[in-house]
């Protein structure tokens, strides 16, 4: 390959893991807790399929084959916009922009905000495609220490005074890889933090809606809207294959972000944009999420129950609230990497939780998710670990 051939931004772009586990997990017979990905079972198919007829049918089907406002479809702005007020983010139309999934968003907001060698902070463990993004943008990633309930506050305060970040990134509902809350008490001691150290707040929020026990919290948003940018998707309570997300943003960001989006894709597909719009204005989305709540929460009790069983005294579980995820540390000095290994030769795959740190790892963490399959399948995979274990 000619030396010219890659763009140096590429250097120190890792692949996903998870992605790339993916592709050893797809033979039959495999119980695989590594991807996170909602029940196909639950689907919509047929108000779907509903939708994209009425999105197609006439006089609407030459303006949904069309090109199409960056911005989005304003109907389904309107309808994004009142459900993020009901649920405590004010929100009209014109604060939002419709894009190719919550993922795209990540990217333009990096795109903006980030020059080479900027400092972006983030939970540690963290998602694993918001680096993927911040790699690209050629950013200095830090990591801030968490404990039971999220990012530590103290460590945050001290390390953006040294650091000087242009923003943090997070998840703080249901926490991708860990599946923690952070608590109305320490969101109010992270706005302040980031008011008082003058960085953007991302927001990133596919999972608040999957909500199985314990008491609502207000988006982290709400708190400090001039300095936030909130990052939602459709991916997990509808379909992840329409790929269609929003970004809530300052007016003046938003404007260039718009920008970013023109010369990136020109705007989310317009045929996938009106079928949701239809979608939404038709279906009783609420209901569709309790299907969801329900379904989910026996899949998490039943990965919870199971892991108490499978797992070796001293192991530690996290009991999330919400959204797709267990996180798991064994004792001792396990690396599960190696367990990975022994656990495919028993037909089950997890995530080793080593692939979501960006400092020191710690080697004998794990993620597992649970949205997949039904409670006797769980229960089944669970067993398999165990012998993986022994």
């Amino acid at each position: 390959m000619p030396s010219s051939a890659r763009a140096r931004r590429m250097d120190g772009v890792t692949s996903s893991p998870v992605r790339d586990l993916l592709a050893l997990t797809r033979r039959p017979g495999v119980i695989s807790f590594a991807g996170g990905l909602p029940a196909p079972e639950l689907f919509d198919t047929d108000g779907l399929r509903a939708a994209f007829a009425r999105a197609l049918a006439e006089p609407d089907a030459t303006r949904t084959l069309q090109y199409s406002p960056t911005e989005g479809d304003p109907a389904l702005r309107e309808i994004v916009a009142a459900r993020l007020t009901r649920q405590g983010l004010p929100t009209g139309c014109e604060d939002l922009l419709v894009t190719t999934g919550s993922q795209q968003g990540l990217n333009l907001v990096a795109s903006a905000l980030l020059d080479p060698d900027a400092v972006v902070l983030v939970e540690e463990p963290v998602y694993l495609s918001a680096v993927q993004c911040f790699q690209l943008a050629q950013a200095r990633i830090v990591p801030v220490p968490s404990d039971a309930e999220g990012i530590d506050p103290e460590a945050l305060d001290r390390i953006a005074a040294n650091e000087r970040p242009a923003l943090l990134y997070l998840v703080p509902t249901f926490s991708n890889p860990t599946g923690r809350t952070i608590g109305e008490a320490r969101r109010d001691r992270i706005a302040d933090i980031a008011a008082r150290h003058d960085f953007w707040l991302i927001e990133d929020d596919p999972y608040g809606e999957l909500r199985y026990s314990g008491r609502p919290v207000s988006p982290l948003s709400a708190r400090v809207p001039d300095r936030s940018i909130y990052l939602g998707s459709f991916s997990k309570i509808v379909s992840p294959g329409m790929r269609v997300g929003w970004l809530r943003a300052p007016a003046q960001l938003r404007q260039q972000l718009t920008i970013l989006k023109q010369a990136a894709d020109l705007h989310t597909s317009t045929i996938d944009q009106a079928a949701a719009a239809e979608y939404l204005a038709t279906a009783d989305l609420d209901a569709r999420v309790r299907v969801l709540r329900e379904t989910y929460r026996e899949r998490r009790d039943a990965m919870l129950a199971g892991l108490r069983e499978s797992t070796p005294p001293g192991t530690e579980i996290t009991e999330p609230e919400g959204g797709m995820f267990v996180w798991v540390r064994l004792p001792g000095e396990v690396d599960t990497a190696e367990v990975l290994q022994e656990a495919l030769r028993h037909d089950v795959a997890f995530v080793p939780g080593s692939a979501f740190q960006v400092g020191e790892p710690d080697r004998a963490t794990m993620r597992l998710s649970f949205t997949t399959f039904a409670p006797d399948t769980i229960a089944e995979g669970l067993r398999r670990l165990a012998k993986a274990l022994t």
